[in-house]
This record gives C-alpha cells, sequence and structure tokens, in this order.
C-alpha cells in the first residue's frame, strides 16, 4: 500500500496500562447515570453485568483484564478461538492446524543429515484433554445466539459474568460477595488442565484486584479497577475442582516459581543406524562456558497447536526444537530442552549457540488474530526468570523475535522465517518485561526507536500464500512501513538479496517492514517524516510530530575512514588459523549487503567470535562439543529487519 500514514492521535489521550494503589472504589455507574459518558460505557457494562449476575463487580474487571486487557478486539478470535474481553472461546472459529518448522531449524552447513522418518523408540506425550468451549455455554445461559457474544461486547461480559456465577455455585454453592471466596471459580475460568496452572492465572487475577489497574482501551474506552490491598483469596478451595498437581516432571523444569511449568523432553536420538552424524532434535552442551554465553532470548510462534508442536519435538527426524512452549489458552509452560543445550529453532548456529528459543502456541495468519493475556504473562515472567540467570539485557537488541534473526548466509535469505508476526505487540511485552519504551516525539535525536502505537496503528497487510493473495483482518500491528521517497504513493522499499522488485504489504516481506523497539540512526528529516539507514540505503516513513518515533541513545558503529564500504556478516565465526586440526574451520562469508561510507547503525555488545563444534549424537567426533574461540571481534548491529554482524575492525564507534 502506497502513501498509508496512521492518524495522528496524541498518544496519551490513547491511554498506557499502570498499576494504580488508589484508596476508595470506582462509583457504580449503571447504564442510565451520569457517569456512563462515552468513554465510560465499558465501566458502566462491567458493573451491570456484575450486579445482574451476583459477580463482585471487581472480580468481572480483574478476570476481564487478565483475559484481555478489557480489549474486545472486534469480532477477531484469539489463537485459542476466544472473543471479546472476556475470552470467550469457540474453537470452530478458528484453523486449528499442526504446522511444522519449514527450513533448517540448526541453520549449519554441517547440520546433521535426516534420515527417513521411523520409529525411534521416543513415545511422542498424549494431547492433553480438550476443555468444552465457553461461548457456547454462555449463550445458552443467556439465552442468545452465540454470534451476538462474539460481536456485541455488552453480551460478552454479560456471558463472562454468567459463567463465573455459575462455576461459583457448583464450587461453593453461594455467590457471596466477598471477592476472595471468588478464588475457585476464576480459577475454573481459566479453563486450566492442571491445578498449578489454575492457581497461577487466579493469583494473576487477585494480585490485579489486590493492586488495582486502570488503563484506557485502544477504543478510548477509560477503565479502572480500584485497589483492594486486604482481599485474602480463598486459594486453598481451588482443591474442590478436582484438578490433578504437578506430575514429578514439573520439578524437572527450568521455570521461576510464579509460572506452573512441566518438563516434556524432545527428542535426541540418533536416526540412521549407520550413521552418527544423523539425529536430532537438538544438541547436547554446557552453556554458558568461555566463547558460549547466553545473549539472546528469541520469540517463536509454533504455526500449529501445542499438542502438535509436542509431538512434532518428540520426532527426532523433525529437526527442530526449542527450549519452551507456550500454551495459548491460559500460558502454561512446558520445557524440552535444558538451557544449558543448543536447541535447533532460530535457523541460525551461531544464535542458537547463543540464545533460548521460546514458542508460542499461535499461527501468524491463520491460526488466530491476537495473542491471549495469559500467554504475554507467563512469556513475560519466563523471559524475566532467564534473564535474571543468564544476565541478558531486556532490551529489543536481545529480546528478539525469530523475524529479527539474521540469516547465517546469503544461501538461507529467503528461508529465514518471520514470526512471531507483526501482530505481536512488542510495546506491551516489554511493559511485562518492566522495560517500557519511551512516548513518542522523537523529532530531533540523531538515534530513534521504531514507536507507532499498537493499538491504532492498523496497517493494511496481505496473506499471499499458496492460494491467492488475500487482504487480512484490519487490527493492530508492530511495524511502520519504508517508502523509497518522502512522498504519498512512493514505492516500498525493496531488498534485491532477497527478491526482485519493490516491497509489498504481503505480511512475510520484510524487506520494507521497521519493527517496533528497532533503532535506527537518522539519515534525513522532511516535514511529516523521517528517514533512517536501513540494510545499507535510506529509508523514509511517516511521522508527523514525531508519532512514530521514540529517542533513543547509544553506541553506533560506522565505516572507518578510508573505506567506501564494508562487508555485514550474519554470524561472527573465528578466523581459520583458530580452528584445531581436527576441526573443518567454517568460512567468515559475508551477507550480500554492504554499509557505505557515511552511514551508520546502533550497536550492541562486542562479541569475540566463536564457533560451537558439535556434529555427533555420540560426542565421538574428535573435539566433539568443542567451542572454538577466535581473535576476531565482531559488534553486533541493528541492520533491517535483522540485526547482523560487522566486524571491528572495519568499523569506527561512537555514541548518539
Amino acid at each position: 500500500m502506497s502513501g498509508w500514514r496512521m492518524p495522528a492521535f496524541p498518544r496519551a489521550a490513547l491511554g498506557c496500562v499502570c498499576a494504580l494503589v488508589v484508596a476508595g472504589s470506582v462509583p457504580a455507574a449503571l447504564p442510565g447515570d451520569a457517569a456512563a459518558t462515552e468513554g465510560m460505557l465499558l465501566q458502566a457494562q462491567f458493573s451491570a453485568a456484575a450486579t445482574e449476575f451476583g459477580v463482585p463487580t471487581a472480580v468481572l474487571l480483574a478476570v476481564g483484564y487478565e483475559e484481555s486487557r478489557w480489549e474486545s478486539h472486534g469480532d477477531l478470535p484469539s489463537v485459542e478461538g476466544g472473543f471479546g474481553a472476556m475470552h470467550l472461546t469457540d474453537t470452530a472459529a478458528v484453523g486449528r492446524r499442526d504446522g511444522q518448522f519449514d527450513g533448517d531449524g540448526r541453520g549449519a552447513a554441517e547440520a546433521p543429515v535426516q534420515s527417513e522418518p521411523r520409529d525411534a523408540g521416543v513415545a511422542p506425550p498424549r494431547e492433553h484433554e480438550a476443555t468444552a468451549d465457553t461461548l457456547p455455554a454462555a449463550a445458552a445461559l443467556l439465552g442468545v445466539t452465540p454470534d451476538s457474544l462474539r460481536r456485541e461486547p455488552e453480551q460478552n461480559l454479560r456471558g463472562g459474568a454468567a459463567l463465573l456465577a455459575r462455576y461459583q455455585r457448583e464450587v461453593t454453592g453461594d455467590l457471596s460477595t466477598d471477592p476472595g471466596r471468588w478464588y475457585p471459580a476464576v480459577a475454573r475460568y481459566s479453563g486450566a488442565l492442571d491445578a498449578a496452572t489454575a492457581r497461577a492465572f487466579a493469583d494473576d487475577v487477585f494480585g490485579l484486584i489486590r493492586d488495582g489497574v486502570a488503563r484506557t482501551t485502544y477504543g478510548g474506552q477509560q477503565v479502572r479497577l480500584a485497589a483492594d490491598p486486604d482481599i485474602r483469596p480463598d486459594r486453598a478451595a481451588v482443591a474442590r475442582l478436582g484438578l490433578p498437581e504437578p506430575s514429578p516432571r514439573a520439578a524437572a523444569a527450568e521455570c521461576p516459581r510464579t509460572l506452573a511449568c512441566d518438563f516434556i523432553p524432545a527428542a535426541y536420538a540418533q536416526t540412521d543406524p549407520a550413521h552418527t552424524t544423523s539425529y536430532g532434535n537438538y544438541d547436547m552442551a554446557v552453556r554458558p562456558r568461555d566463547g558460549d554465553a547466553v545473549r539472546y532470548i528469541v520469540i517463536h510462534d509454533t504455526e500449529g497447536s501445542y499438542d502438535g508442536t509436542l509431538q512434532s519435538f518428540a520426532d527426532p527426524t523433525f529437526g527442530a526444537s526449542a527450549h519452551y512452549l507456550i500454551r495459548s489458552g491460559d500460558g502454561h509452560v512446558t520445557q524440552s530442552v535444558p538451557t544449558r543445550d543448543v536447541a535447533w529453532h532460530a535457523g541460525n548456529w551461531y544464535v542458537n549457540s547463543h540464545a533460548i528459543g521460546i514458542e508460542h502456541e499461535g499461527v501468524a495468519v491463520d491460526g488466530g488474530t491476537w495473542y491471549t493475556e495469559a500467554l504475554y504473562r507467563s512469556s513475560a515472567r519466563l523471559v524475566n526468570y532467564l534473564a535474571r540467570r543468564y544476565h541478558i539485557p531486556l532490551d529489543r537488541a536481545h529480546i528478539l523475535g525469530h523475524d529479527n534473526v539474521p540469516a547465517p548466509t546469503g544461501a538461507y535469505l529467503s528461508a529465514m522465517h518471520w514470526d512471531p508476526g507483526p501482530y505481536w505487540d512488542w510495546d506491551h511485552y516489554m511493559e511485562l518485561l518492566g522495560r517500557p519504551g519511551p512516548g513518542p516525539g522523537a523529532t530531533h535525536s540523531r538515534m530513534v526507536a521504531i514507536a507507532p502505537y499498537y493499538g491504532t496503528n492498523r496497517p493494511p497487510l496481505t496473506d499471499c500464500g499458496p492460494d491467492p493473495c488475500r487482504v487480512l483482518p484490519n487490527q493492530p500491528a508492530s511495524f511502520v512501513y519504508l517508502y523509497t521517497e518522502p512522498v504519498t504513493g512512493a514505492p516500498l522499499i525493496g531488498d534485491p538479496a532477497v527478491r526482485s522488485g519493490a516491497g509489498t504489504t504481503e505480511i512475510d516481506d520484510l524487506r520494507d517492514k521497521a519493527s517496533s523497539g528497532q533503532r535506527f540512526v537518522v539519515a534525513e528529516r522532511r516535514a511529516g517524516w523521517t528517514a533512517i539507514w536501513f540494510g545499507g540505503a535510506e529509508a523514509w516513513y511517516p511521522d508527523p510530530d514525531g508519532m512514530n518515533s521514540a529517542p533513543a541513545r547509544g553506541r553506533i558503529v560506522l565505516p572507518r575512514a578510508g573505506l567506501a564500504s564494508i562487508p555485514v556478516y550474519g554470524r561472527a565465526y573465528p578466523e581459520a588459523a583458530a580452528y584445531p586440526p581436527f576441526i573443518r574451520a567454517q568460512p567468515v562469508a559475508a551477507l550480500p549487503y554492504t554499509i557505505p561510507a557515511g552511514q551508520a547503525y546502533p550497536a550492541s555488545e562486542l562479541v569475540t567470535a566463536d564457533y560451537f563444534y558439535s556434529t555427533t549424537v555420540d560426542g565421538s567426533a574428535p573435539g566433539n562439543r568443542t567451542v572454538v574461540q577466535g581473535s576476531e571481534r565482531y559488534y553486533s548491529i541493528e541492520f533491517n529487519h535483522r540485526r547482523a554482524f560487522v566486524n571491528a575492525a572495519d568499523v569506527t564507534v561512537g555514541f548518539a
């Protein structure tokens, strides 16, 4: 789409998420009251639904926030098939599929050769028992059509309240006015299949009640849940639900105590009896050691279901894995690969060697249209835990999407993945990590962070898979389009190294898209537009009054004086002289890009080149599971939509 611009709404007027500890309570605003103004309608509807069904208003508000942050998302379902602010589920409304990773999850030319699939004696995990959809059940309780709960926010709230009241009666036999007595009903509302996950959901809900929260939704609705620091949730009552307690495998999971986790191992097995170099689905290691520090956490989506992904990880011929998998509906976390080992997830062996991969249940295009709050919150808790443990900075230079991972060589460029996709809310995710970005308004800074307001940033996107191209539903997205000129109707920028022609609105075309939180050096500014250095070229995006840019500071690199241009790399491998005789030296292969003199790019850490050598399932090769340490040093930089590396000897370092 040419010339698209996001409407110029002031960010402050659009709202934020912020915890509030407040005295007093929210007035009970019914639809006919004066308080039920246009901006307070949703607050009034929550109060009315709670009163109608005898649910404490605080409980209904907190459950709604935990499910959706009070967003209705129109009539679009979540990746779990949930609709509206109360996330009433109708899984028939979404296409569930068990997709597979296409491409090489290991991302190394020396990857083990995979044989044809065979029975390796690894039993796949059993699928969890599906829970009943709540949207049809709520429609039956209200005597309305299921479609009304999908499309009408007020009916959706009434449906959630009716379900909570039914659960409360069934578990406790009464509709207590004490919010703390509703703990088991809230736990059941989660749909969790085990007691630990149900408790984690309910603990989140009652934490919101204790601390309070206020938010203005993307549609301009002001909603507030007053703090109740004296709340006493009846946590013991969750036993009445009869849910199973965690199995012994939960103790093996590397997780924070605030998460419900278990451990279901990915396959590590030889797949061809004649070749120890044929195996899957990860590599054993002893990270972190000198040279293989864990520096990155990579965010993925599964392109299929939770159960199907576990089934795939259990097959050693699958050729891919991740350290963790998070279920969408209730935020349950399953670990599949120990963090000391190298999972095959990013399609770049160097990044895999230095990263932890986390899969999130979802399909970026057709498996759903918004990620659940339970999934975001579980993921953020897990990432915070891992970041503390491995000293990983909580910024977008180290918390990467799979779409930010560079191709290891030019041959991999067109095969690299683009998940978790443009519908992942990076602003909210970084906020949950405790690292919210600065607000927009960067009209003078030399470096900017891409910062469109997610709620109103609704760029057109198309899906051009094997079927004819289709326009995707209009919804918030976390990127800006980049143009060749600061002119309405100018072509989107392209990248001939990936494919010919100008950029497109295709959802998987990353050539013309800069993602929220990414930093770039400003090349030029004109009225209503900002130009950045992007992939070796100058790229423009609409930026009236700095509405899509936040000020950023940090280290930058540019070609050393006297050099017309410098090469760019997808990995930081050692020089040939660093390898011992029994390990084949890996080529130091540049990507088909250069940085011309005069351009500059944000840089993060300076690393010493290394290569983790692992080629046999049993460690029988000489030097197997060795870290080769070089003497060359590289800077990790933000280059285009993906990161890259430059040799420290080629650049001059400055600060912006």
